[in-house]
């Protein structure tokens, strides 16, 4: 089977939003946050397995984690992936509106099953 490379891209902000949906059983291989303005931020990501909108199933990647001043952090790295299902929604948000890009680097469909 051959793989499909793909790439979301996200401006983030204050406000929760969806920035990756699985459609099958898709391998997120690679997740950067950019702090795009001169002062700290905060960061959550985090799955929502069941895309209940049911905090208590949260999945979180990261939690109120600190990124400084034009700077990036990289969350899925040397090798690391993790497996997302049609169910599962990726969540992003910051603590600063429009404080920060986003790049999700995922395998579409890594399984025929």
């Amino acid at each position: 089977m051959a793989q499909d490379f793909t790439r979301k891209v996200n401006k983030l902000t204050n406000s929760d939003a969806v920035v990756f949906k699985a459609a099958n059983s898709d391998a997120v291989i690679g997740i950067r946050i950019a702090n795009i303005i001169a002062t700290a931020i905060t960061a959550d990501v985090y799955i929502d397995p069941l895309d209940s909108g049911n905090a208590a199933n949260y999945i979180y990647i990261a939690k109120t984690l600190s990124i400084p001043p034009n700077s990036s952090v990289e969350l899925v790295q040397g090798g690391a992936k993790f497996v997302m299902i049609n169910t599962d929604e990726m969540h992003a948000l910051v603590s600063t509106a429009d404080g920060a890009d986003m790049l999700t680097s995922v395998v579409q469909q890594i399984s025929g099953s």
